[in-house]
């Protein structure tokens, strides 16, 4: 049996957390032989996100350190999983191809398993700039990497725990996605990515597309000077087909906050040494 841990960086998503976390099909993960969590990482939100994901079935941490990168560290670190999913809190990731993506990652005997955003993409799901910022962050990691990821900026991923823990993954901003891809391909693990329907998010868009992608394709550049091992690297692109399912629309939670509880989320314990910036 294994343990999937689903991890969810959350800053301000009062109105999105409830539908993210009813979009987790738990019971069929565990039916299918997982062991499940579900562990939500508050940002240093000061909206009610935290008291909703408790009240939704989540195990929640506070890491109040700002950024992508830096609630992924503390969710990796606090996680249980040998396994681990991810996927945003703003209703855009489908979370429901969970059971088929594990049985495929498995059955690949996959190490590390992506997302494709830009295949299929629905007009209202990105602005116009944030898809050229994609594609050309994209391409420029293909280019300085020959990395076979054909979206490198996708942020729902399963993998396994040796992936992070053997990867030295240094941002802890929105460049956290692109550099885990680079150093778990560069690092010889077996990958694999998958194309997905990417669904406009809810409530107030948080990335700043130039911004965000000048910090990323700077990062970029500094990774490249690092020395890579000379190791066979593997690449498996899966098609929609080997999906046997057809996604649903998402399902709107009503959103109720609860009264405050008298616990409070727990604080994260420290991550390890190696992978914080």
């Amino acid at each position: 049996m294994i343990m999937l841990s689903v991890v969810i960086p959350a800053y301000n998503e009062q109105d999105n957390i409830p539908s993210t976390l009813a979009s987790i099909p738990v019971d069929e993960l565990r039916a299918a032989g997982a062991t499940v969590e579900v562990l939500v990482v508050d940002n240093g939100s000061t909206d009610a996100t935290a008291r909703l994901a408790c009240a939704h079935g989540a195990r929640v941490i506070v890491q109040p350190v700002r950024g992508y990168g830096n609630a992924y560290k503390a969710g990796f670190a606090n996680c249980l999983g040998d396994i681990i999913a991810t996927g945003d809190a703003d209703r855009t990731y489908p979370f429901e191809i969970l059971p088929q993506a594990l049985a495929l990652f498995q059955a690949e005997r996959l190490d590390f398993l992506s997302t494709n955003r830009l295949g299929a993409l629905r007009p209202e799901a990105m602005t116009r700039s944030h898809v050229w910022g994609n594609w050309a962050l994209s391409t420029l990691t293909r280019l300085l990497f020959n990395l076979p990821f054909r979206d490198s900026q996708s942020g729902m991923w399963i993998f396994r725990r040796q992936v992070w823990t053997q990867s030295r993954v240094l941002s802890g901003g929105m460049a956290f996605s692109q550099e885990l891809k680079i150093e778990a391909f560069r690092n010889g693990f077996r990958c694999g990515e998958l194309p997905i329907e990417y669904r406009p998010r809810g409530g107030e868009k948080k990335l700043r597309t130039v911004r965000d992608g000048a910090r990323n394709a700077t990062q970029l550049l500094a990774h490249r000077t690092r020395p890579a091992p000379p190791l066979h690297t593997h690449m498996l692109h899966i098609g929609p087909d080997r999906l046997a399912w057809r996604m649903p629309a998402p399902a709107r939670v009503q959103v109720q906050v609860p009264a405050p509880a008298t616990a409070e989320p727990s604080r994260p314990q420290p991550a390890r040494a190696e992978n914080v910036a």
